[in-house]
């Protein structure tokens, strides 16, 4: 069993350990589509995900779906000195994932250093002109404590050392054609007095794909039910769900090798010819597959023994060389469930000298699995069903190669796009600027203003304004219970330039405002409005407003679209507050209420009746027909988003995103004792806090 009661405590015994001499460590990549954890311990993933699903997130995608990823991770580092081999990790197959001076767990943090944050983006508190991404991430280990740091605790079995100093620096997007990846940098340093010869370096993952707010499996049951396989031409191996939760987990979790650069070489199988005419061994990437933690012989043996000790020469010759995967016998194996740890490697350098660097790169990836076959079982997993994987991996190796078009590590005549004379990885194409908006809910309908900033945008590779219109996305009535509300956003109108070839050539007179509008506290100036109408209050709508443009043939770029997660609003439809001298009348919907509402949640906690025509400021009293108080709900139109109740936490995302009418409140038929209330008739007041008034009614719930 991986995970259990046990884990917490052992989590929180690491933790506290740690804090007394530099501070355990962990934030959250989630600036895109994908929610990655990452420690100042070296490891990746939360493994008391499964336990704790309203947590952070371990490795989520979509992010605010509950489908997660990812156990734990984490770096390899095998090589020789003076003729003993050595392998350094920072993760490897464990029950309760990291524990202090557990062995396997062989990375500490660098001189008690913090994680750091990076931003390209302006409005970012972590805006920097040193940035890489839209959210860097920067951690700073070794392997060369054999005693963690400040106590006296040994850690387990690791006595000799590489003495590597690593430097993790990760970058991620919010791109809409890049939200789906974070690539990984490795900068290792050999900094010991003593050679490496014959080094490979790999990515160590518990990949486990499973939806977490839906699944009832415990222990084993939740994390033998994956398949998986590799893709030789992207270098990368992939895992999915097989049976876990059919319906609710069709996604793909990768990781992907991008490059070595090693004194000026950059290692990788595109760039083969060129290291073998070099003089060097030709560069080899591996994917392996083991049953978790298990010895028995085939070719997919954990390097453990039956004593399950970690065993550094089987772990070495994993790295060196991965399965066969042209066997059609082991690939219908991967297809197939089980308990599996995954292992990408790649090498070998030949020597790496004391004080050098280098960098090994790779990308954590995640995509969509096309419904092409079954619901359920290995005919899931198809070429066609991978037709978004590839295309998400093709993504991750763009962005990683920049201006390094030919892959050869080299900057080459016409490859130099800012021409800075300098190879520059990490780069993307950029879509225009994100639209400010601002959104108004009224009774059945929502208006969405929005400026023109993205017009000014100026392309980083063209240097041209490329800016070509709007696009604007909604889902349906239900689609918050697919858990995957980003998915389902339909394009509901579009506006763009005329005159060219591009779009819908509509322009953008029925949406451009005569003056632009102003809002209280907010400078921004508002040029658009559109108005959706027919909309069914009670219910949620998610709202996306992008800008795109219109791409460069000459260039090879396509059109490119500004991100959906960074502007993705989720509006609840419903009456706006009352002002005093409305006299609204205050009501309850639905009434009667019955108990399987179509919105209710899959739990007895995630029910929900409304409220309307709220004061802005007002109290709810809930009563018994024998007048006792059940329930009592303080009403402020400025500061609800329905954070009081169960529904919201389980299908309304981020408290950031959520936008309400102001003059409606939720309540989860539960009384002040948290008990369920009975059916019945129950009786209600409201009282206007700023007037006094009181308004009272009544409503039924039925089974």
């Amino acid at each position: 069993m991986k995970l259990g009661t046990l884990f917490i405590l052992v989590l929180f015994i690491s933790s506290n350990l740690l804090a007394q001499t530099g501070g355990f460590e962990n934030t959250v990549i989630d600036v895109g589509n994908i929610g990655l954890n990452i420690t100042n311990v070296g490891t990746l993933g939360r493994p008391d995900v499964r336990n704790d699903p309203q947590g952070e997130p371990s490795c989520e995608y979509p992010i605010n779906s509950g489908v997660e990823h990812l156990f734990e991770s984490g770096l390899w580092i095998g090589a020789y000195q003076d003729g003993q081999l050595t392998i350094s990790t920072a993760a490897i197959d464990a029950t309760a994932g990291y524990s202090t001076g557990a062995m396997g767990f062989e990375f500490t943090p660098l001189n008690n250093t913090s994680i750091q944050q990076r931003s390209t983006l302006t409005e970012s508190e972590f805006f920097s002109v040193n940035a890489i991404s839209h959210q860097d991430v920067v951690t700073k280990i070794t392997d060369s404590n054999t005693i963690i740091p400040g106590t006296a605790i040994p850690i387990d079995r690791h006595n000799t050392p590489l003495g590597a100093e690593v430097n993790l620096e990760t970058y991620a997007w919010n791109f809409s054609f890049a939200d789906f990846f974070v690539i990984l940098n490795y900068e290792i340093t050999n900094a010991s007095n003593t050679p490496w010869d014959s080094v490979y370096l790999g990515l160590w993952t518990d990949f486990v794909v499973r939806n977490v707010n839906v699944s009832t499996d415990s222990g084993v049951a939740f994390f033998n039910k994956s398949g998986g396989g590799y893709l030789s031409e992207e270098n990368a191996l992939y895992v999915f769900d097989v049976s876990g939760d059919p319906g609710f987990t069709n996604s793909y979790a990768s990781s992907q090798f991008l490059g070595i650069d090693w004194r000026n070489k950059f290692i990788h199988p595109n760039n083969a010819q060129a290291i073998i005419d070099a003089g060097f061994p030709e560069p080899t990437v591996s994917g392996n597959f083991w049953n978790f933690r298990t010895f028995d012989g085939t070719d997919f043996s954990a390097p453990f023994d039956l004593d399950n000790i970690f065993v550094e020469t089987i772990a070495y010759e994993k790295m060196k060389q991965g399965l066969d995967f042209d066997n059609p016998a082991i690939v219908t194996n991967m297809q197939n469930e089980s308990n599996r740890t995954q292992l990408l490697s790649a090498g070998p350098l030949i020597e790496v000298a004391p004080g050098e660097t280098f960098n090994f790169a790779l990308a954590i990836v995640c995509a969509k699995q096309l419904e092409v076959g079954g619901t359920t079982g290995p005919e899931k997993d198809t070429e066609a069903a991978r037709e978004e994987l590839i295309e998400h991996l093709g993504w991750a190796k763009r962005t990683f190669n920049g201006e390094d078009l030919n892959e050869n590590g080299i900057l080459d005549a016409g490859e130099d796009l800012n021409q800075n004379e300098t190879l520059d990885r990490f780069i993307l194409p950029e879509p225009p600027a994100i639209p400010e908006t601002y959104i108004e809910v009224e009774n059945n309908e929502v208006s969405i203003y929005w400026d023109k900033s993205a017009q000014e945008s100026i392309d980083p590779i063209s240097k041209e304004k490329d800016f070509e219109g709007y696009r604007l996305y909604r889902t349906k009535v239900g689609d918050e219970f697919t858990l995957d509300m980003l998915g389902n956003a339909a394009l509901v109108a579009q506006w763009d330039n005329v005159g060219n070839a591009v779009g819908f050539n509509n322009g953008f007179d029925n949406v451009l405002l005569s003056n632009p509008i102003f809002f209280e506290d907010d400078t921004t100036a508002y040029c658009y409005k559109f108005t959706n109408t027919g909309l069914l209050n009670g219910w949620q709508y998610m709202y996306i407003l992008t800008s795109f443009d219109k791409g460069n043939s000459e260039l090879g770029l396509e059109s490119l679209e500004s991100s959906f997660v960074a502007n993705a609003k989720r509006v609840f439809i419903g009456t706006p507050a009352s002002e005093n001298a409305d006299n609204a009348e205050v009501g309850v919907y639905p009434n009667p209420y019955r108990i399987n509402a179509a919105w209710n949640g899959t739990s007895a906690r995630s029910k929900k009746i409304h409220f309307y025509n709220l004061p802005a400021q007002s109290s709810i009293r809930i009563y018994t027909l024998a007048g006792d108080v059940v329930a009592e709900l303080e009403h402020d139109s400025n500061t609800y988003f329905g954070e009081d109740i169960q529904w919201y936490s389980d299908f309304g995302g981020d408290v950031d995103q959520r936008i309400f009418s102001g003059g409606e409140h939720a309540w989860d038929l539960l009384s002040e004792a948290n008990q369920a209330v009975t059916q019945g008739l129950y009786l209600y007041t409201v009282k206007n806090l700023e007037t006094g008034e009181i308004q009272r009614g009544h409503f039924a719930i039925l089974k």
